[in-house]
């Protein structure tokens, strides 16, 4: 097994380093904030969740042991995070995932394909109705590129349980994405 420079670097946050906490700060931190916004759908919110799952990591680097890769316990721990935020009383559920992609409205172009802003938008609802395993699997995978082991190490499941997940998720996106392509607004789920 190759060793993991980011859990080497942990284990000395374990002992006390800083500089090695802000190396591994500054290599994941807008990777957590992605992975958060696609929970959240609020920038500033996302960017206040990093910050949280960094302080969370940082106070609980003494417990840490490296059975797993580094990537995947801030995962695991910014999942829990992310759910956490999502479960309290004062986050509406018709808030999370109802602010559209900081976007400006997209040009018509009948004749061009899916412009990114649209797919965006496309992605974005369709996040919006999935579970939140879904919603985890779905962004680890697709947009933080985990692999399927190191994804359910994050959310304690089997591989195969991890697979259907992001199948599910994958059909609702390819479900808003036609309904895009059909000329029709992506509709707005509630997770």
């Amino acid at each position: 097994m190759v060793e993991d420079p980011d859990a080497a670097l942990f284990l000395k946050v374990a002992q006390g380093d800083e500089s090695a906490f802000a190396t591994l700060f500054d290599r994941h931190q807008q990777s957590i904030v992605r992975f958060a916004y696609r929970y959240v759908g609020s920038r500033a919110r996302a960017e206040e969740l990093a910050q949280d799952i960094f302080v969370k990591l940082f106070k609980n680097a003494k417990s840490y042991r490296p059975d797993a890769k580094f990537k995947t316990f801030m995962f695991r721990v910014a999942t829990n995070h992310c759910l956490n935020e999502l479960r309290r009383p004062f986050q509406h559920a018709e808030t999370a995932m109802s602010e559209p992609p900081d976007t400006q409205e997209a040009p018509e172009r009948p004749d061009a394909a899916l412009d990114g802003v649209r797919l965006e938008q496309a992605v974005h609802a369709a996040l919006g109705g999935m579970s939140e395993r879904e919603r985890a699997a779905f962004c680890m995978c697709r947009f933080e590129g985990l692999p399927y082991r190191d994804i359910a190490e994050a959310l304690d499941a089997s591989e195969a349980a991890v697979k259907s997940l992001i199948h599910r998720a994958t059909l609702q996106v390819m479900k808003q994405v036609e309904l895009l392509k059909a000329g029709l607004q992506p509709a707005r789920s509630e997770a």
